[in-house]
C-alpha cells in the first residue's frame, strides 16, 4: 500500500467536481406535489422492471445495460401528498417549475455564468430503478462561469437544473424498494472544470460553491439535501467517477483514497507485466470443485451444497499474493473482484486462495482445490458457491476484473462509503445516455427577466463575511466558521429575535454543534425552530448558557420537544437568585478556613465548587458576581 507523501503535481492529479443541491420550492420540478419526504406507511405500491432502449443512433448505454443484466424488479412506494401520476410515469410532465428556474439563474449569475437563451429539457438514461421513467430529466441553465477560491479562479462549466431521484428503502435478492417522494424534487447541479489539483483544494472548492448556494437563501438543509460527485484522474491512471459524497469534510479524504487506489493498481499492473502475464493468458475456464468441499465446515459453502448448488473455481496464473494487496484502507484487489461478482453474478461474495485457510476452509481443502484446478505455485484460485448460472456470471466478472488489473486502472463509476473509501457501482456511462425530452417545450429566458434577477442578487459570501464582522462584532475566525457552516442565516434570525450576545450564538452554532457531532450526537435532528426556542429561553433566563450543550444533546434524541421540556427532564431549570445566593453562602461557610487564609484570592477555588454544584442551572457571570459580593462581605 502507498503510504509515502504523494506529490500531486508530479502524478498529474485532476479533479472535477459536481455539486447537487435540493432547492427550497413550493412544488416539485414537473408537477404540483409537495417536495417533502413522508415517514408513514405507503398508500400506494406498484411493481416495475426497467429495460434499456437504443438511442437514435442505435446504441445502448453500457451502464444501462449493466443494470438491466442484474434482472431486478422494483417495488415503488408512494403517498398522495408527495407523488402523483407524473412520478408514477402514468402522465406526461407538467411545465417546468419557474420558481426553480429563477433560483438556478440566481446561483448562476452569482457565479458569473452566462444564461442560455432557451432552456431545453433532456432525458438522461437511468436504469437502476431510481427513476420510474428509466431516465432523469435535466436542463442546462447557464454556461462558462467562474468562482474565486483564495487566489485561484475555478471555471464553472455549467449550471443545470434536474429532478432528484427516488430514494432506496430496501433490497431483497432481486427486488429493490424505492419511495418516490424524493423523485422530482428540484435539484441544481454545478459542474467545475477538472482544474482541482489537490485533495485539500477539492474540499475548498466544494465549500465555496456551497456558500454561494446557501447565500441564495433558497436551498434545502440537512443530510441528504446536498451531495457531491467527483471525477478523478492521474497520469497512467483512469478517469473514475465517484458518486454521492454527502459530507463536505469527506471530500479531501475521498480524493486522497482514490489517488492511493489508482497508484496501487498501477504498481500491481507493472508487477504483473514484469512477471510476464498478459490479459490473453487468463482463460475463461471454470472448474466444478463441488466434490472438494463435500465435507467442508465452511457454512456458506455447506449451505450452497445442501441446496444442490455448485462450487465453481477460476485459475488466475501468477496472481498469488496480488488479491490480498491493499489498495486503500480495508479495500483489496480481492474486494474489487468480489464487488464485480456481487453485481454481475448476484452472489453473496467470493473466496480466493490469498485469504485461505479461513472461514472454516482447511489447508487440506485448499491443497485439494489447487490440485483440482491444476495450478502452479504462483497462481491464485477464486471460487464461488451458488447456482451454476450465478457462479458462472460471477467468475466471468472476476476474470474481467483480473484482465483489467493487468492493464492498469479501469474506467468506472464508484460509490462513496461513509469512511471515505469507495466501492464499484457500474461501468462509466457512454455517449448514448442523453436525448431530448419531447413532452416539454423549450423555455425562453428574456433579458428583462435576467435584469430583474440581477437587481435582486443576494450578497456574495465575501461581502457577507465582512458584514457579519462589522455588524455583530464577531472576530474573523468565528465569522468564517459561521460562513462555513449551514447556519449563517439562522444566526442572524436568532440574534434579532432573542437579543442574546452574537458571539454566544455564533459559538454555539459552530463550535458547540461541531463538538456534539464529534461525540456522536446527531445534531442534524435538532430543528432550526428548536434552536431558536433554545435561545429565546436563554434570553428570558429560563435556562443558563452553561446548559445549552446538554439541552441540545437531549433535543437531538427527542423530536418535536421544547428546550423547556429538556431543561425539566435534565433538571437544568435555572435557579432563582435567592436559591443561588443560598448555595454560594453554604459553600463559603464550608470553606471558611480557605476564605480566612486567602481572602479575595479564594474566588477561583470557590467559583469552581459552586459551578460544580449548580452545573447548567446558573449563569457563570451571575455566580461570579455573587461570590465576589459574599467574599467582600466576609473579608
Amino acid at each position: 500500500m502507498t503510504t509515502e507523501k504523494v506529490d500531486y503535481t508530479r502524478i498529474g492529479l485532476k479533479v472535477g467536481l459536481e455539486v447537487h443541491q435540493q432547492l427550497e420550492t413550493a412544488t416539485k420540478l414537473f408537477c404540483a406535489c409537495r417536495p417533502e419526504l413522508f415517514k408513514e406507511e405507503p398508500q400506494i405500491t406498484f411493481l416495475r422492471r426497467l429495460r434499456p432502449t437504443q438511442s437514435e443512433l442505435g446504441q445502448i448505454d453500457p451502464a444501462a445495460y449493466f443494470e438491466f443484466q442484474k434482472g431486478v424488479k422494483i417495488l415503488y412506494e408512494a403517498n398522495t401528498q408527495t407523488a402523483c401520476l407524473v412520478e408514477m410515469d402514468e402522465e406526461p410532465p407538467h411545465p417546468l417549475n419557474m420558481e426553480a428556474v429563477e433560483i438556478a439563474l440566481t446561483a448562476a449569475l452569482m457565479m458569473n455564468a452566462t444564461p442560455v437563451d432557451e432552456i431545453h429539457v433532456m432525458r438522461k438514461t437511468v436504469i437502476d430503478g431510481s427513476n420510474t421513467t428509466g431516465f432523469q430529466r435535466t436542463c442546462v441553465i447557464a454556461l462558462n462561469g467562474t468562482i474565486k477560491v483564495d487566489e485561484k479562479t475555478v471555471p464553472i462549466q455549467h449550471v443545470s437544473l434536474e429532478e432528484d431521484a427516488a430514494r432506496k428503502t430496501g433490497e431483497e435478492d432481486t427486488l429493490i424498494r424505492y419511495r418516490i417522494d424524493r423523485l422530482g424534487i428540484p435539484l441544481i447541479e454545478i459542474a467545475t472544470a477538472p482544474v482541482i489539483k489537490t485533495p485539500k483544494e477539492a474540499g475548498e472548492v466544494a465549500l465555496a460553491i456551497g456558500k454561494i448556494l446557501r447565500a441564495t437563501g433558497r436551498v434545502k438543509r440537512g443530510l441528504g439535501t446536498i451531495r457531491q460527485d467527483l471525477n478523478i484522474s492521474i497520469i497512467c491512471g483512469a478517469l473514475t467517477e465517484i458518486k454521492g459524497v454527502q459530507e463536505l469534510e469527506l471530500i479531501p479524504l475521498v480524493v486522497e483514497y482514490e489517488v492511493q487506489r489508482q497508484l496501487n493498481l498501477i504498481k500491481i499492473s507493472e508487477e504483473l507485466a514484469k512477471a510476464g502475464i498478459r490479459p490473453e493468458n487468463l482463460k475463461e475456464e471454470f472448474f466444478d470443485v463441488t466434490e472438494v468441499f463435500q465435507q467442508t465446515k465452511c457454512k456458506v459453502i455447506q449451505k450452497a451444497i445442501n441446496k444442490n448448488q455448485k462450487v465453481l473455481a477460476l485459475k488466475l496464473p501468477k496472481f498469488k499474493g496480488f488479491l490480498k494487496r491493499e489498495l486503500m484502507p480495508n479495500i483489496r484487489l480481492g474486494t474489487e473482484m468480489a464487488d464485480r461478482a456481487k453485481f454481475w453474478g448476484r452472489v453473496g461474495g467470493i473466496f480466493h486462495t490469498d485469504e485461505l485457510p479461513a472461514y472454516g476452509i482447511t489447508a487440506q481443502e485448499v491443497e485439494a482445490l489447487r490440485k483440482a484446478v491444476r495450478v502452479q505455485e504462483q497462481d491464485a484460485v477464486v471460487f464461488v458457491a451458488d447456482t451454476m448460472e450465478n457462479a458462472t456470471d460471477a467468475l466471468k466478472a472476476v476474470l474481467e476484473r483480473a484482465r483489467e488489473a493487468i492493464k492498469g486502472v479501469p474506467e468506472e463509476t464508484r460509490a462513496a462509503n461513509p469512511d471515505g473509501t469507495t466501492r464499484y457501482m457500474r461501468p462509466r456511462p457512454g455517449a448514448a445516455r442523453m436525448y431530448p425530452e419531447t413532452d416539454i417545450p423549450p423555455i425562453q429566458i428574456t433579458q428583462k427577466h435576467l435584469e430583474k434577477i440581477r437587481t435582486h442578487l443576494p450578497e456574495l459570501p465575501e461581502q457577507k463575511l465582512k458584514r457579519l464582522m462589522h455588524e455583530y462584532a464577531l472576530n474573523q475566525k468565528l465569522a468564517k466558521q459561521l460562513m462555513n457552516s449551514e447556519h449563517a442565516e439562522l444566526f442572524e434570525t436568532i440574534v434579532k429575535e432573542s437579543k442574546v450576545s452574537p458571539t454566544t450564538v455564533a459559538a454555539f452554532l459552530t463550535e458547540t454543534l461541531k463538538a456534539l457531532k464529534r461525540d456522536g450526537i446527531q445534531t442534524e435532528k435538532i430543528s432550526q425552530n428548536q434552536i431558536r426556542e433554545l435561545f429565546k429561553a436563554l434570553a428570558t433566563g429560563e435556562i443558563a448558557k452553561e446548559a445549552l450543550q446538554d439541552i441540545a444533546a437531549w433535543l437531538s434524541k427527542h423530536e418535536g420537544k421544547t428546550p423547556k421540556e429538556a431543561a425539566e427532564s435534565l433538571g437544568l431549570k435555572t435557579l432563582s437568585k435567592e436559591e443561588l445566593e443560598k448555595i454560594v453562602e453554604e459553600i463559603i461557610t464550608q470553606n471558611k478556613d480557605l476564605v480566612k487564609k486567602s481572602g479575595v484570592k479564594a474566588f477561583g477555588p470557590i467559583m469552581g465548587m459552586v459551578m460544580r454544584e449548580v452545573r447548567g442551572r446558573a449563569n457563570a457571570e451571575l455566580v461570579g458576581e455573587l461570590i465576589k459580593k459574599k467574599l467582600a462581605e466576609k473579608v
